[in-house]
């Protein structure tokens, strides 16, 4: 059984929920107090850049239409305080081209109103362990072979080398440390990793593979490749 989600100090994650609808943004909050979290809820931009001024927070929930402003412009205002904030945007249901933006923008996930709820607090879980992990210890690194994945300082070793990733190069690596030698598809990283299925996005998939290759392997050609292409399946992470 999972370990709860806990700050570093023991304290639950803090989740900032904003949306101008009171009632939905109330209803996630209390499905997050289910989880032993602490949710915050604000109705506008200005009330959540006030919010963010007195709490430091784990995830926010952000609506992409807001009265005063939208949720992309939040995110990074947001960002400019704590530059790894996860962020799942709320959009409409035929809102494509605002999931396309967020994600563009940095976002991490996106689920259409109307919504799941479980589905919601299942995806919110998901960006917590990225940042948290699940309760310190031996839980918030990742060891494959000579590959080190520090979850809490974010930080990647080769046969002790420190690699430099981006936040999403990083993101896509811990999904492939969390289930070595399991052949990943292309549908199943982009659900997991950006959080969209619609045509064309494997691609991005195949881009962000050649680039953990390239810092991964390229770096250290004495030792074995570690991302292995599955043809017609997807990929693999090998010790």
């Amino acid at each position: 059984m999972d370990q709860p989600l806990s700050r570093p100090d023991g304290s639950p994650p803090r989740i900032l929920v904003v949306d101008d609808e009171e009632n939905l943004a109330q209803l996630l909050a209390m499905a997050f107090s289910y989880q032993s979290w602490e949710p915050h809820t604000a109705g506008s931009v200005q009330q959540a850049l006030t919010e963010a001024r007195r709490t430091d927070f784990d995830a926010a929930v952000l609506d992409i239409m807001l009265p005063d402003g939208d949720g992309v412009d939040l995110m990074a205002r947001l960002r400019s305080r704590d530059a790894d904030l996860p962020v799942l945007f709320l959009t409409a249901k035929d809102a494509i081209d605002d999931r396309v933006t967020g994600l563009r923008a940095g976002g991490d996930d996106y689920v259409t109103k109307p919504f799941n709820l479980d589905e919601v607090v299942a995806r919110v879980e998901a960006l917590l362990r990225r940042t948290l992990g699940a309760g310190g210890g031996a839980d918030r690194v990742l060891t494959v072979g000579d590959l080190s994945v520090d979850l809490g300082s974010r930080e990647v070793t080769r046969a002790g080398q420190p690699v430099e990733l981006t936040a999403k190069e990083f993101d896509v690596l811990v999904l492939f440390a969390r289930n070595p030698r399991l052949v990943l598809s292309k549908a199943t990283i982009l659900d997991r990793v950006w959080g969209y299925d619609f045509g064309g996005s494997g691609n991005i998939v195949e881009l962000y593979v050649s680039y953990l290759r390239r810092k991964l392997e390229t770096p250290f050609p004495d030792l074995p490749a570690l991302l292995q292409t599955k043809r017609g399946a997807g990929y693999m992470l090998v010790p």
